[in-house]
């Protein structure tokens, strides 16, 4: 045998250099790598060192390979390298690769499923990509896989099921994709899975109770899927569970006491969820836990008082539940607390003054609840609190006088309460203060300098309240002020020209108080002005025009002042408004064309003014109309215009009480949207359109017009019997609407319909009725067929009496209360439609009246006279719900 291998010694050492040459090419890892280039985009030449004429891949950046005598590939990282394309199913044959990392790349297609023959991978990193697709069921082949992250890409489809065959996984992280479907029930058998997050995906179906068997599981994060069904009480088999993450899913049933032996919970958060039942009181036990959310659920039943026991907690939200009960005093004893957030339950009892030894609190939220008392002199010690929020309660008293002093406050809203006295100067002492809302209380004084130079505040609403003194003009050398509302208070004096230094200013609400004088064209500099009220003041003066410089508006209501002259055709430029409120001034002459330009608005209340001419054909062109198109109690003429009809969105549409004449345009037949309208008190004639709205709608939309038929007016084949008004009541309306709304707030709705029938008999013209006083009535008709009320209700009563069945079925007639009273107005009613003149009382006797039956009836209110806020456009919407 030695013999014959000395003679094949020749051949033996050709066929080794052979081999030798042969080896010189680059290797199969090489080849592999290469074609995995060759589909991927490399901008930045990140793999420019790819070397085809290597006969190793050792070197290439990116690729670590073992340090033996035959090196092979077993690191390929690629992450953060801004590459594109996909992955080429070329990574398969790379079976001694251990870890591959393609994250934050931009890597798209599938997830090829070769990648299950990589059988020594054991971490798998492609997050923060582009891949899409189902994740293939061969990445269960990896049975030495422990870790997997596939986090932010577009995955979609469910887990597959035989994910629990990775007996080795300990971190899968898979949130943010689009995966759907139930998790599967074999997720149970990874044992070493230590974290788990799969949030903000379109997961559903029930939380399968296997994953107790997760005995390794620290970190379970589900939010932001559609889970549904109840918590399985299994969650409380892991041991070693420190965040359990499950807000923003559709989870149901109570929470389970069972997560109590969950011992070292650092973090629960099961919010935004259908949760209902009690808080569990053993969660108290879980003295590690550091931040507690449970708010937006359905949770009932009070806080329990062994909250107080978590004592390494810093965060616990538990609001917008239906919580109630008292706040507990045993959340003294957490003294590491900074964030506690109550607001929106339905908690009775004071604010505990323990709350004030929380030497760390930072934020407080109590708001929208039912506290009563005082607010704890004590938080004006809290040097920690930056933010306290108790809107929305019962509180009364004053307000801490040195609140402010000591802490560092961002924001305070106590508005919504009964709090008086002051408000305190020192709430923006150390210049941290950027929001204050005290509004809807009833603080009296002046705004203090304090408030008034506080140069970070960003937001000051003191809306309705006693407070008095002139426009704060120090409030404009504010940098950062953007929204202002001093409305409904008693301030007085003229709206400084300072206003024009606010700069960005985007809300100015300054509504319901005693401001003389003109608007100040200084308004014009606001460029980033949004929101502007100014109604119901004693403004005087012509609107000027340069606030039609203020490009961004989107509401503007001058409402209830005393404005005069002609509306600046410049308004025309205001191409973001949206609601457009006029009303109750004194503006005259034509109603600038250039409102046709506001093709974003959804409101325009031009009623109660002086404008006179044509109803501008353009205002048709404003498809945007929804909330309502107010022009009536003006001196308006002429037809309606046609391109009303266009008005397809349009919900109210108030015409009445002008000098309109012809005919209702038959284009109104398209006004689908249309809920109510009112065309009375015109000089309009001929048949109502074919709109349903305009046959049902009630006979007072359409008074006063001399020669309208059809719908509620009977046949057009007959005499028209609804007359206009006479000259003489011409001037009357505006009066006349005022006090339908005085009344009406004064005496309640249950007689509205009443004093709407009181002030139209006694607006009938005089000498029609002085001349038929004598004369026997026409026979009466049903009202359906244009009969005439007042016979029909004394028809009545000389049959039944004065008794409740001539009430509208709709009221409660064994209401006790309601019905003497209905009776009473009605007895009222008929001494105002009396034949003759001289037996009708004057309006003030009638109002005194009323008054006196709401007292004898028990109804009357000495403070339900009508609100401010509610005083604009009144008389119009009496007459649209009537």
């Amino acid at each position: 045998m030695e013999r014959i291998s000395y003679r094949l010694l020749p051949v033996f050492v050709l066929g080794v250099s052979l081999l030798f040459h042969q080896s010189m090419g680059l290797n199969a890892e090489g080849q592999y790598l290469l074609d995995i280039k060759s589909r991927i985009g490399d901008t930045y030449n990140h793999l420019s060192n790819w070397n085809p004429n290597d006969s190793i891949p050792c070197g290439w950046k990116g690729v670590d390979c073992t340090s033996d005598y035959n090196p092979v590939v077993w690191c390929l990282d690629l992450s953060s390298m801004n590459l594109s394309g996909s992955l080429s199913p070329s990574i398969g044959g790379l079976v001694h690769l251990t870890l591959l990392d393609l994250s934050f790349n931009a890597l798209s297609q599938n997830i090829p499923s070769e990648i299950g023959n990589c059988s020594s991978l054991e971490s798998l990193y492609l997050h923060n990509n582009l891949f899409e697709g189902q994740l293939p069921v061969e990445l269960a082949k990896l049975s030495f896989l422990t870790a997997l992250n596939i986090a932010n890409n577009r995955i979609s489809g469910p887990f597959p099921d035989q994910i629990g065959n990775l007996s080795s996984l300990s971190l899968l992280i898979a949130y943010s994709n689009n995966i759907t479907g139930s998790l599967p029930a074999s997720l149970g058998n990874l044992k070493h899975l230590r974290t788990f997050r799969a949030g903000q995906n379109l997961i559903s179906g029930s939380l399968p109770s296997e994953m107790g068997g997760c005995e390794s599981l620290e970190y379970l994060g589900l939010a932001q899927n559609q889970l549904s069904g109840e918590i399985p009480k299994e969650i409380g088999m892991l041991q070693n569970l420190t965040a359990l993450i499950l807000w923003s899913n559709q989870l149901s049933g109570s929470i389970p006491m069972e997560l109590s032996n969950c011992s070292y919970l650092e973090t629960l958060a099961l919010y935004d969820n259908k949760l209902v039942g009690p808080i569990p009181k053993k969660l108290g036990n879980l003295v590690y836990l550091k931040r507690f959310y449970l708010y937006r659920n359905n949770l009932n039943g009070t806080i329990p008082r062994e909250i107080g026991n978590l004592s390494s907690a810093l965060e616990i939200d538990f609001s917008e539940n239906e919580l109630t009960g008292e706040i507990p005093i045993e959340l003294k004893n957490i003294a590491g607390l900074s964030l506690l957030y109550i607001f929106e339950n339905m908690l009775t009892g004071v604010i505990p003054d323990e709350l004030t030894t929380l030497e760390n609190l930072t934020k407080l939220d109590l708001s929208i609840n039912n506290l009563t008392g005082t607010i704890p002199v004590g938080f004006q010690h809290m040097k920690q609190l930056i933010m306290l929020q108790l809107f929305d309660n019962s509180l009364s008293g004053v307000i801490p006088r040195k609140l402010g002093i000591y802490g560092k406050l961002w924001v305070v809203d106590l508005s919504n309460n009964h709090l008086t006295g002051r408000i305190p100067r020192n709430l923006c002492r150390n210049e941290n203060l950027i929001l204050l809302n005290m509004g809807s209380n009833n603080l009296t004084g002046y705004i203090p300098t304090g408030v008034t130079n506080c140069r970070p505040l960003v937001q000051l609403h003191l809306a309705e309240n006693g407070l008095v003194g002139s426009f704060p003009s120090d409030l404009c050398k504010l940098a950062n002020l953007s929204s202002l509302e001093l409305d409904q208070n008693m301030f007085t004096g003229p709206i400084p020209p300072e206003i024009g230094q606010c700069h960005v200013l985007q809300t100015l609400h300054l509504s319901g108080n005693h401001f003389t004088g003109e608007l100040p064209k200084e308004i014009g500099k606001l460029s980033q002005l949004v929101f502007f009220n100014v109604s119901t003041n004693f403004l005087t003066g012509v609107v000027p025009a340069e606030i039609f410089n203020c490009k961004m508006l989107q509401r503007l209501d001058l409402t209830g002042n005393n404005f005069v002259g002609a509306l600046p055709s410049e308004i025309g430029a205001l191409s973001q408004l949206e609601i457009l409120k006029l009303s109750e001034n004194q503006l005259s002459e034509h109603i600038p064309v250039e409102v046709g330009n506001l093709s974003r608005l959804t409101e325009l209340q031009m009623g109660g003014n002086s404008f006179s001419g044509e109803i501008p054909a353009e205002l048709g062109g404003i498809s945007s109309l929804q909330i309502a198109l107010n022009l009536s109690y003006n001196n308006l003429t002429g037809p309606i215009p046609e391109e009303l009809g266009n008005l397809l969105l349009l919900e109210f549409l108030l015409l009445n009480d002008n000098h309109l004449s012809g005919e209702i345009p038959d284009s109104f037949d398209k006004l689908s949207s249309l809920l109510g309208c009112n065309f009375s008190n015109n000089d309009l004639t001929g048949p109502l359109p074919s709109l349903p709205l305009f046959q049902k709608t009630g006979i007072n939309s359409f008074l006063g017009n001399k020669g309208l038929c059809g719908g509620p007016l009977g046949n057009c084949n007959e005499s028209p019997h609804l007359s206009s008004h006479p000259p003489d009541t011409e001037g009357t309306n505006f009066r006349i609407g005022k006090i339908i709304a005085i009344i009406s707030a004064v005496i309640g709705g249950s007689s509205l319909i009443l004093i709407i029938v009181i002030i139209y008999f006694m607006r009938r013209p005089v000498a029609m009725v002085a001349s038929s006083q004598d004369k026997p009535s026409t026979p009466v008709q049903p009202l359906d067929q244009g009969g005439d009320l007042v016979s029909w209700v004394r028809n009545y009563i000389q049959v039944h009496s004065l008794s409740p069945g001539m009430l509208d079925d709709r009221i409660n007639l064994q209401d006790q209360n309601t019905i003497p009273h209905m009776i009473t107005v009605m007895k009222i009613a008929l001494v105002c439609t009396s034949m003759s003149p001289m037996d009708r009382p004057t309006m003030r006797e009638v109002v005194s009246m009323l008054m006196e039956s709401n007292k004898l009836e028990g109804h009357f209110d000495s403070s339900s006279s009508p609100s401010p806020s509610h005083h604009s456009n009144s008389r119009d919407e009496l007459i649209i719900h009537g």
